[in-house]
């Protein structure tokens, strides 16, 4: 039954909300503290017509609350000076001889910058990142920090500082001759290359015809992602990403009642054509989405020289899973979508065999990697969120191996893929 009008007051529509829960870790504190950050959507088309007719009545609104509250805990905090940090967090700035930009983690930043993975912060994928737990250990010098919002500036209060180095003068030659040197490295370059024509691969996902084009795949490149750099090891410095050493030739978008593991296997797989058995190498990543149905996303990544052995590459096809788990990683990018989605996915790389169950096939010419997100709970949570706006959504993936040892570096990406608004219901029964 409707409720009744109450005079000065207006109904408006609530979307459902969001609680961030993240673990902190006071500086020359044993006591365990945590944040929590709980986020509404309101809409407030409203307040205009609200502010003429009640404008006296505006400490009763919703917005009066919640600048009420910002308030109150900004002054809670000036009155408390116990509950800062003696370390600051810090803004560093270069020589303007230097080719390095430098910021803070907590930096403030424009309305287009990356958003924080705060769903992935929790106890499940703690060490998913783990650029964030080397680079905790870094002591800055003391200076100034701009916060994005509240919840970044109450953490910045018990989190210890960090540095993150971000190289951004690499130009177009310099990728291209860095892509060119993890090409020598990784591949056997005195063979000779097969062709690889794209037109003898059809996936269920139509690639994409232009910018608009709805429920289809392109390959976006690597340079909007940032990877390890040669001197990360010593001082964190990460450089934009160069051309993906792998070619994305394919993508399936399917669905079943059951987890469809070992697609590459199944008759009618691309893989088992005889095209693809002409490829010296081919990464098969299948990425499993709980649901009802469940989904497949399938991506299909061709070398057109047979892999070094003695490579990065070589070591992670032929290697251990617990190798593999420990290297295995992805940086997901929202390009565009609803900002709850982009808070909970996030930009921050991802070691997949620690967050989620990955099961590897070898065989043949190809490995394939069946990336379970149900064996998450909150990569479950994540992706339940993410199917619900799917059709809105574009989203850019990013694989590589993780290098953690200095002749490893600097990091190169494997492949990329951008997904555009991908629909559930074109999704192929299998």
């Amino acid at each position: 039954m409707k409720k009744p009008t109450r005079q000065g007051y207006e109904r408006t529509k609530v979307n459902s909300s969001t609680w961030e829960l993240r673990r902190l870790n006071p500086p020359g504190s044993s006591t365990p503290k945590c944040l929590v950050t709980h986020m509404l959507e309101m809409t407030p088309s409203f307040w205009d017509r609200w502010k003429r007719r009640h404008s006296a009545n505006f400490d009763r609104s919703i917005a009066f609350a919640l600048l009420s509250q910002v308030a109150g805990l900004r002054e809670y905090f000036a009155a408390n000076p116990a509950l800062t940090s003696d370390s600051p967090s810090t803004v560093l700035k270069p020589k303007a001889s230097d080719s390095l930009i430098i910021h803070s983690e907590l930096e403030d930043s424009e309305p287009n910058d990356e958003f924080y993975d705060a769903l992935a912060r929790g106890e499940s994928f703690e060490d998913e990142d783990s650029d964030d737990d080397e680079e905790d250990d870094v002591t800055p010098k003391t200076g100034k920090v701009k916060f994005k919002n509240v919840s970044w500036a109450i953490a910045g209060l018990a989190l210890k500082p960090t540095k993150v180095i971000l190289d951004m003068s690499q130009d177009n030659s310099l990728r291209r001759k860095r892509s060119a040197l993890v090409e020598k490295s990784e591949l056997v370059t005195n063979s000779t290359p097969v062709i690889i024509d794209s037109n003898q691969f059809h996936g269920t996902l139509e690639q994409a015809k232009s910018e608009d084009h709805s429920n289809s795949w392109s390959e976006p490149g690597g340079e909007k992602f940032m990877i390890r750099g040669k001197t990360y090891l010593t001082d964190y410095t990460k450089v934009v990403g160069g051309d993906p050493l792998l070619k994305l030739i394919a993508v399936d978008w399917f669905k079943a009642d059951e987890r469809f593991d070992s697609v590459a296997l199944h008759p009618k797989s691309l893989v088992q054509s005889e095209a693809a058995k002409k490829i010296p190498f081919i990464l098969v990543i299948n990425l499993q989405v709980p649901a009802k149905p469940n989904y497949n996303l399938v991506m299909y990544y061709a070398a057109e020289r047979p892999v070094n052995k003695d490579s990065l590459l070589g070591r992670f096809i032929d290697g251990t899973d617990a190798f593999r788990d420990a290297r295995f990683k992805l940086i997901p990018s929202i390009v565009e979508g609803y900002w709850m989605v982009k808070r909970a996915v996030g930009t921050k790389a991802c070691l997949l065999g620690k967050a989620v169950t990955c099961n590897y096939l070898r065989q043949d010419n190809f490995l394939e990697i069946d990336v379970d997100i149900g064996s998450s709970s909150v990569a479950r949570s994540i992706i339940g969120l993410v199917l619900g706006y799917v059709t809105s959504i574009v989203v850019d993936l990013a694989i590589l191996i993780e290098a953690k040892e200095e002749k490893e570096l600097p990091e190169y990406i494997l492949g990329t893929v951008r997904l555009n608004r991908a629909n559930p219901d074109s999704a192929v029964r299998i």
